[in-house]
């Protein structure tokens, strides 16, 4: 055992007997089976086709446990001792349900695929370290039906999710996002980006002290960041609008109004004030160009208008600031 290994309380995969081989196999087949069918619960109101898809991989799943436990019985006993995958140094790991589940469909079903793929590499090493042909069998055959699940995922997915229907979830999680995460972080940089610029300017050309020129920058972006998170947060809870998560909007809308405004705010870090103050007109410039682009992709708004909207408004807030500081 690795002193990393024995540091953690684990053991390595190699370190195993057939005994335990198979136990771990057990328990990894019981959570990938409740791993599938908690995404199943998770997309069935919008995605049904998807869910039926996982559901159904569940199902095989748990075929695939009771064979285990019919060879574990019949080779070792009754008594099947717990042993998972945290418990092993080095064997794969899933990620956490609520990581994948925020991500999106497209997520959700790249995560099943490599789920399969880490579950066959598992039975073909898992195989090699056999000795009895019972269980070298079942392990082998284990790893090729794990294999063959891509296949059999396909076949689900031409029965439950055809492809006119395929699109459709796709495009309904693509709204999702957009809903959810794009436009309160648009709304959030957009604020953060110009609203932040008066002050910003205004302090610099006043004092030409770059130190306090980033401490308002600093404390305004801070506050926009917070109160255009809360905004965003109570404006509903997203049961009608179908926005989704309050929670997300409002890390969304507060996470990039900070953004927006420390950009522009830590070129004043730089003691030389002219320097300083080039470079944050620069970044201003980017993080225009980026809320053009994003309003482009995202929104279809045509690149140029969107470009002619924010440019003219972080233009008239920036010279608003330069001519009040420089009054």
């Amino acid at each position: 055992m690795t002193m990393f290994a024995w540091l953690q309380g684990r053991t390595r995969f190699r370190d195993l007997d057939e005994r335990s081989i198979v136990a771990l196999a057990i328990s990894s087949e019981e959570d990938d089976a409740r791993i599938y069918r908690t995404y199943a619960e998770r997309v069935r109101g919008e995605y049904p086709g998807t869910a039926e898809v996982l559901d159904a991989m569940a199902a095989e799943e748990d075929g695939h446990r009771q064979r285990l436990i019919d060879l574990y019985r019949s080779r070792f006993g009754e008594v099947i001792p717990l042993i998972r995958r945290e418990h092993v140094a080095g064997y794969y790991a899933r990620r956490p349900v609520w990581l994948v589940e925020s991500l999106g469909i497209e997520r959700i079903r790249a995560e099943v695929s490599a789920m399969e793929s880490t579950a066959r590499g598992f039975y073909e090493a898992a195989a090699r370290r056999a000795s009895d042909a019972s269980t070298r069998r079942l392990l082998g055959d284990l790893a090729a039906a794990e294999a063959g699940h891509m296949v059999l995922s396909d076949r689900l997915e031409d029965r439950h999710l055809p492809a006119d229907v395929k699109a459709e979830e796709n495009a309904q999680s693509h709204r999702q996002f957009v809903l959810t995460w794009v436009q309160p972080g648009l709304a959030g940089l957009m604020d953060g980006s110009v609203s932040t610029l008066a002050p910003i300017f205004a302090t610099a050309f006043a004092t030409h002290d770059t130190w306090t020129t980033f401490l308002v920058g600093l404390a305004a972006s801070l506050g926009a960041g917070i109160s255009m998170g809360f905004t965003e947060a109570a404006a509903d809870d997203g049961e009608l609008s179908g926005r989704g998560s309050p929670l997300k909007r409002g890390i969304a809308a507060g996470v990039m109004t900070t953004v927006g405004g420390l950009g522009h705010a830590l070129p004043y870090l730089i003691p030389d004030f002219w320097t300083a103050t080039v470079i944050a007109i620069a970044v201003v410039f980017v993080e225009l160009w980026a809320i053009a682009w994003i309003q482009n992709r995202y929104m279809q708004t045509p690149f140029a208008r969107a470009a002619f909207q924010v440019v003219l408004g972080g233009v008239l807030v920036f010279a608003a600031g330069v001519l009040i500081g420089g009054s």
